[in-house]
């Protein structure tokens, strides 16, 4: 592993180069299906039947032989008899024959010989009485509008046809795929492990969030929001707790999170140059750091490196920090290890006003909104790393490049989405 020196600043996209190249997908683990919210399929799944699995009715009505209501209207209607009534769930009894029809509710099989339905609201049947489909079905109906072949019909493998694949490896599953799984019958499936993050935050001024305040201290902040955007990814948050100044209680932290499996570890301050950061110095005796300095705003301190192996990410302190280095470096990470797509994509916004920067690859926090056409980002206000607030009030980060001081307004620009509302570019799988 290439050790660099802490005097050394790397760009972002040389950091997150040298980060993903420790990461790999996580092995697939079998699981049932109505457990599988959340989770990423690890393998194809194939239809083993078509869906719908037999031709059947869209709407309630009269299933015919459409060249038999060719000629039907309000002044001449055509009048059939009546020869089986099919509810939904049911099998058809009869062929319809030349000249007949056959009472059919949405849903039900289409029966033999018919290839239209004509809907119930097309005939003289009190189709709007309650309760209609208990009624017996007519000796006889008037038809009064005509059908062509296949109007109304749901064909067999409208939707999936056998063999077709349903859904591809590496799809997250939401309501909607669970959905199609439970059509097919797809009771247990495999999909990614889940990654283990193991998470603490350092410092002797953090309180949990019940406590008092008292001189000198704040309550932790990192702890919830890094553990939480853990689950928001896929990942199972482990927390450590909060972790005073002291080479003993990062030692036992990290040992914990190997003892409990952690797939990565991720701490927040103690990465920094002060007199009392400690968790870089730990960390040597576990493994190794990479680096711990990038070229960024916010969010330069950065540590990266292997405890026994793990992954370990070391984010700066400031609240606003530690969620932006996250977002560049952890996030595509986990994601990676979940089987899910880790290239972050963003969307071109035009600038609202203009602003600036440090010279350093700038993540600024703004508001994007549509205005004729197109995104347009405005700033939040304060850029603080301490002003958490601003998160909240933020939609998107726009992407300043390094080396550009006063990006104009007017000016066009790359962003990360915070929030949904703005429409993404389609996935490119080459980019994985």
């Amino acid at each position: 592993m290439t050790t660099v020196r802490a005097e050394e600043m790397l760009a972002v996209s040389d950091a997150l180069a040298r980060i993903l190249s420790h990461f790999q997908t996580l092995p697939p683990e079998p699981i049932q299906t109505p457990n599988a919210l959340g989770r990423v399929l690890a393998e194809d799944v194939r239809a083993q039947h078509d869906v719908p699995p037999f031709a059947n009715s869209a709407m309630d009505g009269y299933a015919v032989r459409a060249q038999d209501v060719r000629d039907a209207s309000q002044a001449h209607p055509v009048e059939l008899p009546v020869v089986d009534d099919i509810p939904a769930g049911a099998s058809p009894k009869k062929t319809v024959e030349p000249g007949t029809a056959a009472r059919i509710m949405t849903g039900a099989p289409m029966p033999p010989g018919a290839d239209a339905i004509v809907p119930v609201e097309d005939t003289d049947e009190q189709w709007h009485q309650a309760g209609r489909e208990t009624l017996p079905a007519p000796g006889r109906i008037a038809i009064y509008q005509p059908t062509g072949p296949n109007r109304y019909v749901r064909p067999a493998g409208e939707d999936l046809a056998a063999g077709e694949v349903a859904l591809a490896r590496g799809t997250l599953l939401r309501p909607q795929e669970l959905g199609v799984l439970a059509s097919i019958g797809a009771v247990e499936i495999t999909v990614f492990q889940r990654p283990k993050v193991a998470i603490f935050s350092t410092g002797d001024e953090l309180l949990p969030i019940e406590a008092k305040i008292t001189p000198g201290k704040i309550r932790d902040v990192n702890g919830h929001t890094l553990s939480n955007l853990v689950r928001t990814h896929g990942g199972i948050p482990l927390w450590l707790g909060i972790v005073p100044d002291h080479p003993d209680e990062v030692r036992t932290r990290l040992q914990s999170a190997l003892d409990q499996g952690a797939d990565v570890i991720l701490s927040s301050a103690g990465v920094s140059v002060g007199a009392f950061d400690v968790v870089t110095n730990v960390l040597t005796e576990f493994g190794q750091i990479n680096f711990w300095r990038v070229r960024m705003r916010p969010g330069k301190p950065l540590a990266f490196g292997l405890v026994k192996n793990v992954p370990f990410f070391g984010l700066p302190g400031n609240p606003v920090s530690a969620m932006v280095s996250y977002d560049v470096f952890a996030r595509p990470a986990i994601l990676k290890l979940g089987g899910r797509p880790w290239q972050i994509q963003t969307v071109p916004v035009v600038l609202g006003e203009t602003l600036r920067s440090d010279g350093r690859e700038s993540y600024l926090r703004v508001e994007v909104s549509r205005q004729n056409d197109q995104w347009v980002a405005r700033s939040v206000g304060g850029q603080g790393s301490n002003l958490l607030t601003s998160m909240v009030r933020a939609n998107a980060l726009v992407i300043i490049p390094e080396g550009v001081k006063e990006a104009r307004a007017g000016e066009t620009y790359p962003a990360r989405l915070i929030d949904s509302g703005i429409p993404l570019p389609p996935h490119d799988p080459t980019l994985d």
